[in-house]
């Protein structure tokens, strides 16, 4: 039986040796490769030769979502199950909506990851108790007019709005994202609309009521 071939992808070379380190207790698990940024994951996968990927969130040059994103364009049936420290309030849903078969906080034990790894690559989904309450609320709420503000933000205007709560600048997040000043500006002021606060500070006290930016 040929083993699960895995690529690990997260900027910080510790958190790759400690994954590999856990997935080397599995005979069935192989790690195929490592990426420490998007362009790298990216390239490794269009290579060949991987069953499953796992995806940092908040990788260098280009995020884990928008890498995430591309990889089910050019690969649809590549499983691709999603690394995080966030809460899995912050990302899960949306990460479930653009593809990814599975949400993994990086504090999960080893076993945890081992049969996560197995569940996807035979096809299956990874949802823990917590995922699931949260793509039912999702399901549940849709565009209705309770749903939370900012569930109507875009995938990129979710990626602005979540710079600006942590305080960066139009000029850093353009560097960031790769996209020019205007454009960031154009999207703060579709977040604004769509969130209906006045400004930057009012943003990051709405992010903090619910629960999207860790203090």
């Amino acid at each position: 039986m040929k083993p699960i071939r895995v690529l690990i992808c997260d900027d910080h070379l510790i958190v790759r040796q400690g994954i590999r380190q856990v997935l080397a207790d599995a005979a069935d698990i192989e790690v195929a490769g490592e990426a420490a940024n998007g362009p790298e994951a990216l390239t490794r996968v269009r290579e060949g030769g991987i069953h499953v990927v796992l995806m940092d969130i908040a990788m260098p040059h280009r995020d884990g979502l928008d890498v995430l994103r591309q990889l089910k364009s050019e690969f649809p049936k590549l499983p691709v199950l999603m690394l995080s420290t966030y809460p899995d309030k912050q990302y899960a849903v949306r990460s479930m909506k653009l593809g990814a078969v599975g949400y993994l906080n990086k504090s999960a034990d080893s076993e945890q990851m081992i049969g996560a790894i197995r569940k996807v690559a035979a096809g299956g989904l990874f949802i823990t108790p917590a995922v699931a309450e949260q793509l039912a609320g999702a399901i549940g709420a849709g565009h209705a007019e309770d749903a939370p503000l900012h569930e109507r933000l875009s995938h990129r205007e979710y990626q602005v709005f979540r710079l600006l709560s942590q305080g960066r600048s139009v000029s850093e997040i353009a560097e960031q994202l790769s996209l020019s000043p205007n454009t960031v500006s154009t999207y703060r002021a579709r977040i604004l609309e769509k969130t209906g606060v006045r400004n930057d500070v009012e943003l990051a006290l709405y992010a903090v009521r619910q629960e999207l930016l860790q203090v």
